[in-house]
C-alpha cells in the first residue's frame, strides 16, 4: 500500500507541476518577484494537500511564534536538512518569500528547475568553494534588502535519519555581514520521507522553529556551532527513536 500512495502522490506532482510552472513563468514576466513566490507556493500547498492525503504524512510545527515578525523583518534560516520534504513544506508555513540556496545543476530539472529560474534564488557552483560563498554573501544581502528571507542548509546535502554532517559556515557569514538574526530549524521529515527510497510511510513528522540568534558583532564560526547545537539537541527531542 505505501508503494502504491508512493506513485499516486508522485503523479500527483508531476501533474500538477506543468501547470503551476506556466503560471509561475508568465507571472514573472509581468510583477514581482514576490508575486511569482506566492504563485510558486500555492504549488508547495496543492503538493503538501497530496502528501497528507495521498501518503498519510502529517506536519506538526512547533516555535512558529519565534520567527521575526514585520513585514521588512529580514532572517536566515538554518535547517536540517534531511528529504525533499521541507524543501515543499516550509515555503508554505512562512511570512516572507525565500530564497533557497542550491545547486545550479537543479535548474535542469524540467519544468521544476524552469520555475526555480524565475525566481531569483541563489544557485551556486559548488566545484568552487570561494566563489559560491562570495556569491552567497552577495545574492543574499540583495535579497535580505528586498524583505526576502535567505534558506539554507548548512550541512550542504540531505543527511540520512540520525545523522549529522559537517556544519558550513556560509548561512552565518551572510547573517553577521548582513545583520539579519539566524533562525535555527530542527526538521524529522526523514521520518516519512527518506533520503533515499522511493517509498513514503504514513506518519506525524515534527518541525521546530528555534529562538532568534542575533548576528550583529558575533563570530560566524561561533554562531554556527550555536546553531548546529541547538539544531542537533533538537533533532534528538522531536525524533527519539532515530538516536536511541
Amino acid at each position: 500500500m505505501a508503494w502504491i500512495r508512493s506513485v499516486l502522490h508522485l503523479l500527483w506532482m508531476a501533474i500538477t507541476v506543468i501547470p503551476w510552472t506556466i503560471g509561475v513563468v508568465l507571472v514573472s514576466f509581468v510583477a514581482s518577484r514576490a508575486s511569482a513566490w506566492w504563485v510558486a507556493v500555492n504549488w508547495f500547498r496543492v503538493v503538501m494537500w497530496g502528501t497528507r492525503v495521498i501518503l498519510g504524512v502529517r506536519m506538526e510545527v512547533q516555535g512558529y511564534e519565534n520567527l521575526p515578525l514585520g513585514k521588512a523583518s529580514a532572517a536566515v534560516l538554518l535547517s536540517k536538512h534531511q528529504s525533499t520534504l521541507e524543501t515543499l513544506w516550509l515555503p508554505t508555513i512562512m511570512p516572507h518569500p525565500l530564497a533557497f540556496v542550491f545547486k545550479r545543476e537543479l535548474l535542469k530539472i524540467p519544468f521544476f528547475g524552469w520555475s526555480m529560474a524565475r525566481l531569483d534564488m541563489i544557485h551556486i557552483n559548488r566545484e568552487s568553494r570561494t566563489v559560491a560563498m562570495k556569491h552567497v554573501i552577495e545574492q543574499g544581502k540583495r535579497l535580505l534588502g528586498q524583505g526576502t528571507w535567505v534558506m539554507m542548509f548548512p550541512e550542504g546535502t540531505r543527511m540520512p535519519r540520525g545523522e549529522e554532517g559537517t556544519y558550513q559556515t556560509a548561512g552565518t557569514r551572510l547573517a553577521v555581514e548582513s545583520g539579519a538574526p539566524v533562525v535555527p530549524i530542527a526538521v524529522a521529515t526523514a521520518r516519512c520521507w527518506p533520503k533515499q527510497g522511493f517509498v513514503k510511510h504514513p506518519g506525524v513528522v515534527r518541525v521546530s522553529i528555534g529562538p532568534l540568534m542575533e548576528s550583529t558583532g558575533r563570530d560566524p564560526k561561533a554562531l554556527m556551532r550555536e546553531a548546529q547545537a541547538w539544531i542537533e539537541a533538537e533533532m534528538r527531542r522531536i525524533d527519539p527513536e532515530a538516536y536511541s
